[in-house]
Formats: structure tokens, sequence, C-alpha cells
């Protein structure tokens, strides 16, 4: 039986993204990839089928620092399945040993949660979803869910990231979603949660909701409160923090929130790396910053506060004291 082969285009698909793939990114590099995008609508669609097979979003698969044996294969025949989920891809991956041993990402990292997650978003990327129970979930961008809907349940587990959901009422399904550190049960409510670090947060945008924690510790929070779910308490956050959902449009708002905090919040829209000096995290800000500008948004921290923002490459990005 003849080999299956893939055309030109495809080809060079491969070729790209083993280069992208294959260690540091530099910026020379970047440019004549970009230039390539650019020459033929026919290069963006088979870089964007290729994105499709391999989780939806490329980027963070250029992270890796080895490149692994047998990826242009394994991308040759992801890109000649015309039908394939993004989980059974991966796994079938996991399988073949392309991401074996402590190089897989499923486990535990961001990167591998996205994989192999049921919904996820990449970098710069908000996304709407309408399940199939008739809920409305938002992602923002670099987040991930599983779902678990059956005749019984509607269990959303959020494996990192922040997300926007809007609950259609279920007497008989109360819907919850799981986090590292608890679940937030509503019948019918629209609320915000987000995975930090220690904590998850919750903040009820409509109605509400009841947040509990594994130990059994639970908390009813309406309308405009908010808390953070640690591993052992839940500590209610004063003020109304619906502005953290602000964003939707492509805002973040922020009010008295520490600076290292405020560049968590950026960090799903600025490609590469993002590293705070210690001397300055602390540093309270508050003001509208543009998500979908990040470059724009450092420059106005730095004008407001007694920081520098160095730009090394468009891979690195260090923020310090003046």
């Amino acid at each position: 039986m003849s080999k299956q082969r893939l055309d030109p285009v495809s080809e060079q698909t491969i070729d790209w993204m083993v280069q992208l793939r294959a260690g540091t990114p530099d910026a020379m590099l970047q440019e004549r990839f970009n230039a390539w995008l650019a020459k033929d609508p026919a290069h963006a669609q088979a870089w964007d089928k290729l994105q499709q097979r391999l989780s939806g979003s490329f980027s963070p698969l250029r992270s890796l620092d080895d490149r692994l044996p047998g990826q242009a294969g394994e991308a040759r025949q992801l890109l000649l399945q015309p039908h394939t989920t993004r989980r059974d891809t991966l796994r079938a991956i996991a399988g073949l040993g392309l991401l074996g041993g402590g190089l897989w990402l499923g486990a535990r990292s961001p990167m591998g949660n996205s994989l192999l997650a049921d919904l996820s978003t990449g970098r710069g990327q908000r996304q709407d979803f309408n399940l199939a129970d008739g809920s409305r979930l938002r992602l923002n961008a670099n987040s991930a869910v599983d779902l678990r809907f059956d005749n019984r349940q509607r269990l959303l587990i959020l494996r990192h990231g922040e997300l926007v959901i809007e609950v259609a009422a279920d007497a008989g399904r109360p819907f919850c979603v799981r986090t590292a550190e608890g679940e937030i049960r509503a019948s019918a409510s629209r609320f915000l949660v987000a995975q930090e670090p220690a904590a998850s947060r919750v903040v009820v945008l409509q109605h509400a909701v009841q947040a509990q924690l594994f130990n059994g510790m639970s908390l009813n929070l309406d309308e405009g409160q908010s808390a953070l779910l640690y591993a052992r308490q839940i500590v209610p956050v004063e003020g109304d923090q619906r502005r953290r959902a602000d964003w939707l449009n492509g805002k973040l708002n922020v009010l008295d929130d520490p600076l290292e905090q405020v560049v968590a919040a950026l960090r799903p829209y600025t490609r590469g790396l993002v590293r705070v000096a210690p001397q300055v995290r602390g540093l309270r800000v508050q003001g509208v910053y543009p998500l979908n500008d990040p470059d724009r948004a450092f420059t106005a921290l730095a004008e407001t506060l007694p920081i520098r923002v160095d730009r090394y490459s468009p891979w690195l990005t260090l923020i310090g004291a003046v």
C-alpha cells in the first residue's frame, strides 16, 4: 500500500512547526515565519488546521525547550485525519510516546491541562460557549475546563484560568464549578470563578451561589459579593467586586490591587515571559488597562508607578524598580 502524502503547503507547515518547537524562539525566525504566513492565504489555512489538531492554540507549544522525536511524523498523521477530537489526538500522541516521561504535559502543567481539556482558550483569546444544558460559558484567555454533564449532575471543572458562567435553570440538576480548593454551586445565577495560585476567587454577578471547600466549610454569597477559597478557609472580600468581570469587554479594571496581581492578569495576553522584581510586586495599582494591548498597559503602568519596563525581545519583559 502506498504511503499517503501531504501537499507541499502542509509539508511546509510541519517544517515551520518543527523549527518553532526545536529551541528558544528568536526574532529572525519569528519574522521569517510571519512573512511565510502572510504570503499566501493557503499558508494561514494550513497553519490554523494544524493548530486545531494540536489543541486550538499553537502558541503555548512554542515554549517547549526540547524537540520531541517523531513530532513531524505525528503532525502528518494529524493533518491527514479529517475528523478527530483534541483530547483523542493528544491522548494518541501520549500513547505513541511522543510526549513521554517527564515531558508529558497532561498531568500537572497549564499547557497540558489546555491540551487535554474539553474546552480551552489560548494566549489573547476570549471565547463564548453555549453548553448543552442551555448555560452560557465565557472563558478568559489561557483558560481550560472539563465538562461532566449527565442526567444527575452539571459539573464544570476549572483546570486553570478564569470563567464567567450564566447558569440555565434546572431544578433537578444544580450547576457546580469545581476548582482546586472547592466547589461553587448555583441554580440559576451568573458568576465569575478564577483559579489563582493559592486560592479560587468567586464573584457573584447576578443572584446567589454557595461556595464550599472540600473540608465541608461553606459560605452563601449574594449578588455583588465575593470570596477567596483557600484550602482550609473561605475569606469574604470587601466591596463590590463585579468590576473583575470587565475582561469580558477587553478591560482590566484595577482598584488598589498589587502590581504582581495586575501583571498576572495581563500575562494570558502577553507573548513570552514577564518577570516582576520582588521589590515592586506589592506596589498598589488602580486604573483601567487594555487587555488586548498589553504593551500599552505596561507603558501606562510605567508612567504612573516608580517602575521600569525593559523589553529584551518579544519573549522577555522585565519589570523592576526605577
